[in-house]
């Protein structure tokens, strides 16, 4: 890891506490401008597990959200029958490792109704966890990416998940990018309503400002926003108002991500049993889990990862070299084949350290 002192979301931070006040935010708002095909970062939906992780871890209180939380979280079969890839994208042979290089978790967020309704797959996050877990590794991949699916062509990956659910979507991605993922992890949207209320609102960073016109359907204002759980779904939902579309609204989500992680993971959050539970319940309550990951496999995961640390946790964006169009998907964003076998590699090797770069912003 970097010697530079970098958040959870893989931003530099100063010593003083960030929610203190804007002059110390706006002396950090310089960041580097990253490759093209890196400034897609949509990790909204990872907020939601990696902080209740780190509640669960720290708060005390795990026999009653254990609890709590076992009568919220449905398993089901999420994962495909069919083996992991033998050749890379670019049909170089490999040899994906059965264990000992890690876990590989694939988080979806869906837009949906509900449990029993599959929704759209807005948000595509694959979490590694090392086999020494002193750090987490979180690669999104951008919805429009137009890849190979098995039965169905070549499409965008979000068509995976529509034409077969998680099993096909995580057949997908283990052929684009040579690996086994083990486990399987979709929750909702609306679910950060009703985790942000839990905790009592959140302040989050505004880099542009929007009317209400637009889909969010509401006024936000350039700088700091306190924000209640309507008000922070519609702050991430924005995009028709905003300068890049989609790409400012996957920093607006990151955004989201981390005031969400500092207020709940906050001594004010952690020292207060009601909101603790207020939040487990919100965080697992249309959570759906493959049937390999039960209460007592995350309890296990909670206790590895207690010592995580918010410099610990990284993001990237899977590899891309642009964008495109296709005469049948309409707008695609065209994978980086060379990328993607080096961002293969690493998970295989267990080396993600040595992969990702990092991104900032306030």
């Amino acid at each position: 890891m970097s010697d530079r002192n970098i958040d959870l979301l893989g931003f530099d931070v100063a010593e003083s506490d960030e929610g203190s006040g804007g002059h110390d935010e706006q002396t950090r708002r310089q960041r580097r401008t990253p490759p093209r095909r890196r400034r897609l970062r949509r990790a909204l939906i990872i907020a939601g597990v990696l902080v209740l992780l780190v509640v669960l871890s720290v708060g005390g209180y795990v026999g009653y959200l254990g609890w709590k939380v076992s009568g919220n979280v449905t398993q089901a079969e999420l994962l495909p029958s069919a083996p992991p890839p033998t050749t890379a994208l670019d049909g170089t042979p490999i040899q994906v490792p059965a264990a000992g290089n890690g876990t590989n978790f694939l988080v979806v967020g869906a837009d949906s109704r509900g449990k029993n309704d599959r929704g759209r797959a807005d948000v595509i996050v694959l979490v590694h966890v090392p086999a020494d877990p002193t750090s987490i590794q979180m690669i999104h991949f951008p919805r429009d990416l137009f890849v190979a699916i098995p039965g169905h062509g070549k499409n965008k990956i979000n068509a995976a998940y529509a034409y077969g659910g998680e099993p096909l979507l995580v057949e997908t991605i283990q052929n684009l990018v040579g690996i086994k993922i083990d486990h399987v992890a979709r929750t909702d949207f609306d679910g950060f309503k009703n985790m942000t209320d839990a905790v009592g609102g959140v302040r989050v960073y505004a880099e542009e400002p929007n009317d209400a016109s637009g889909n969010g359907g509401t006024a936000i204002k350039k700088g700091w926003n306190d924000l209640n759980g309507t008000q922070a779904l519609a702050f991430v939902r924005e995009r028709y108002e905003l300068s890049q579309g989609d790409i400012s609204r996957g920093r607006r989500q990151l955004a989201f991500v981390k005031a969400l992680l500092l207020k709940a993971t906050s001594p004010e959050t952690i020292r207060n049993p009601l909101a603790i539970a207020r939040f487990a319940d919100a965080a697992t309550k249309n959570l759906v889990v493959d049937k390999g990951l039960s209460i007592g496999v995350m309890k296990d995961y909670a206790l590895e990862l207690r010592h995580i640390r918010a410099s610990d946790v990284v993001f990237a964006t899977a590899p891309f070299t642009g964008f495109g169009s296709d005469p049948n998907a309409g707008s695609i964003d065209i994978v980086d084949t060379q990328g993607m076998k080096l961002l293969g590699d690493a998970l295989r090797k267990d080396r993600m350290d040595d992969y990702l770069d990092v991104f900032v912003t306030p």
